[in-house]
């Protein structure tokens, strides 16, 4: 434990390390259950339904990355410490969980068709959240490095249980990948596009496909979209997190020994 960290970053980084073993820890019956619902849903959905997914989760995430779009209105947070960027970003989520419930309880109104228009309204309010939740933490996002750490929190988030333990190395080591990365210019040819719409196809659990059913459209359209950005909103919260106390321990290490000048 970092003798130098406030109490509530040592809390913090306790809180984190549980979150780490949830998180990686193997898939449960449950779970593995739930999996195996989902797939046969995902069978019996017309082609059509996952083709406008996978377009959309494509289309909007190029949108992110490559314009904008997205880009918060207002500078990146600096000068504050841990604590209060950590309420500012519960702040947050508690708004986009709103935002999504109401927008989810709309569209699943609407039946089939509008139930299908959100998907892609849904990804885009994911990828507002997590733009402004990185200026929360300090990040600028005009820089594309900072939108592709985005994308590995995306990809957390949605990703396959086999899948996580690779994108979690990938953001703790976030500032050696970072140096790694190549220009601008060519970064978007080294995304696997592919695999990152048939992971969060294939992670939309039944919540999101119950939307679809007339007659109940509209209470799960609400209910779902509220769970989906509160899981989100976790994720990036504890990678951020993460992020910052990772940063903290370097500048601390980097720091001249007051009493060997």
């Amino acid at each position: 434990m970092d003798t130098n960290a406030s109490v509530y970053e040592q809390q913090t980084a306790k809180a984190l390390k549980q979150w780490e073993l949830e998180l990686l820890k193997p898939p449960c019956l449950l779970e593995k259950t739930s999996k195996a619902v989902s797939t046969r849903i995902n069978q019996v959905i017309p082609e059509k339904v996952h083709q406008t997914i996978t377009a959309a989760v494509k289309g909007i995430v190029q949108t992110a990355l490559f314009s904008a779009e997205y880009t918060p209105k207002q500078p990146p947070l600096s000068g504050s410490m841990l604590a209060l960027r950590d309420h500012k970003a519960e702040e947050l989520i508690g708004f986009y969980k709103k935002l999504a419930a109401a927008e989810g309880a709309g569209t699943g109104a609407g039946g089939i068709l509008l139930g299908l228009a959100d998907f892609p309204i849904l990804i885009g309010i994911k990828m507002k959240f997590l733009f402004e939740l990185a200026h929360v933490y300090g990040h600028s996002t005009n820089d594309y490095r900072e939108r592709l750490f985005i994308l590995q929190v995306f990809q957390l988030a949605y990703s396959s249980q086999n899948k996580k333990a690779a994108l979690y190395r990938t953001i703790l080591r976030w500032p050696e990948t970072a140096r790694r990365l190549p220009p601008s210019e060519s970064y978007a040819q080294h995304i696997d596009w592919k695999q990152l719409q048939q992971e969060y196809r294939d992670t939309i659990d039944f919540r999101k496909m119950l939307q679809l059913v007339p007659g109940i459209g509209a209470v799960v359209g609400a209910w779902a979209n509220y769970g989906l950005l509160d899981e989100l909103g976790r994720v990036g919260m504890n990678c951020y997190r993460l992020r910052w106390l990772e940063e903290e321990k370097r500048k601390a290490l980097e720091a001249p020994d007051p009493y060997h000048p």
